[in-house]
């Protein structure tokens, strides 16, 4: 049986539940003066960013949604380091796909281009800079495009990654085609079958798999990316998903789960690559956290779980930084905005130059009087 994750009305209009099925529409709870288009925090790396889209097409599979389809069309937006300051900004969405996730989500009194407008750092199809660069896949949750991300991403890519952000077509409201369709979400029709999670992130294992095969030949700058340093990161549905291809793909040699559920399931001979959870506090360890605690057993090489309090499902995501922009008001997650992003970025980054950089951090190790929000968790407890 699935579970419903209980979702607080303020953030469920922005996206649902990822690590398990999606909850029908709500209403959005209006704040009282909507802002004007919002600005991602800045990354900390040292390093501008620059962003370019792949269109990928995996002719060796029909597509698993669409049954009128027979090959599988993927959208890659890739973040990267650059010496480009200037230039145009890469687009955070279109004018149409903003329509259509506000429509979907039952957003209204504000613009339906209003999320087009959201100013990033990354600078379009800039030329990338920087050798053997180490490279980490995003995968977002489910309904929402791999734009809910970007803030994680930008930041990853100042700090010397390429990150491959993939849009799992047909999962999500609203992904551009190569030729300029919009696929919408055919997978939300059924999200309520037996086994559903468990199919999703087969298909996203299967997405991974599959860019990082096509990624060589189908970048410029491909030629600046160590193959022996993968790793993969994702939110609800997608970490679930960074699980599926680590299991399926051995490229990926490290992987962390923001707050989803998980339904791949690890060989029970164990999994020695290096995986965190990242948690709300829903996750803390004896909490209706069944999947985590079953996976944990089975990690048998270097593993962290860590609860951020404060922080809800969606804090793991550019949603907060979005809600004051659609007049929606928060009613879980006492964690501000900013907040929440420096968090995310901050723990992810050092788990990732720990283990594609062989970095060293005591974040990961002893709790830090920085950021006090963060608990190390070894089940049955948190220190």
């Amino acid at each position: 049986m699935r579970q419903i994750l209980a979702v607080a009305a303020g953030l469920a209009v922005l996206a649902v539940s990822a690590c398990s099925a999606p909850t029908p529409p709500r209403s959005a709870v209006p704040s009282p003066t909507p802002a004007g288009p919002a600005t991602l925090p800045a990354p900390t790396g040292p390093h501008p960013v620059g962003s370019t889209v792949l269109h990928l097409t995996d002719t060796s599979r029909p597509d698993p949604w669409n049954l009128d389809v027979d090959a599988r069309e993927l959208r890659v937006t890739l973040w990267y380091p650059t010496e480009q300051r200037d230039g145009e900004r890469a687009p955070y969405m279109t004018p149409k796909e903003s329509e259509l996730f506000l429509r979907a989500r039952s957003i209204g009194g504000v613009p339906g281009d209003i999320l087009s407008k959201t100013r990033t750092n990354a600078v379009k199809d800039a030329e990338p800079t920087g050798r053997k660069l180490p490279l980490v896949v995003l995968s977002p949750g489910f309904t929402r495009s791999v734009n809910a991300l970007t803030s994680l991403a930008e930041d990853l890519a100042s700090r010397g990654y390429v990150v491959a952000g993939i849009d799992h077509t047909y999962e999500n409201y609203a992904t551009t085609l190569a030729d300029g369709r919009i696929a919408e979400c055919l997978a939300c029709d059924s999200d309520s079958d037996s086994g559903f999670g468990t199919g999703v992130v087969e298909v996203r294992a299967a997405d991974v798999s599959f860019v990082l095969d096509q990624l060589p030949g189908k970048w410029d700058g491909s030629d600046r990316i160590d193959p022996s340093r993968i790793a993969m990161a994702g939110q609800s549905m997608g970490g679930a998903g960074a699980v599926a291809a680590m299991v399926k793909d051995s490229r990926v040699r490290a992987g962390i789960d923001m707050d989803g559920t998980t339904y791949a399931r690890i060989p029970k001979g164990g999994f020695s690559r290096p995986f965190m959870f990242i948690g709300s506090a829903q996750h803390v360890p004896g909490a209706g956290t069944a999947e985590w605690a079953r996976d944990w057993k089975l990690l048998t090489g270097y593993k962290r779980w860590l609860v951020m309090s404060g922080m809800e499902h969606h804090s793991f995501t550019d949603v907060p930084l979005l809600a004051d922009t659609l007049g929606i008001t928060p009613t879980h997650g006492t964690v501000p905005a900013a907040r929440a992003a420096e968090l995310t970025r901050t723990y992810v980054a050092a788990f990732l130059d720990r283990h594609l950089r062989s970095g060293r951090s005591p974040l990961l190790d002893e709790p830090s009087s920085r950021y006090p929000e963060v608990k190390l968790c070894a089940p049955p407890g948190c220190a």
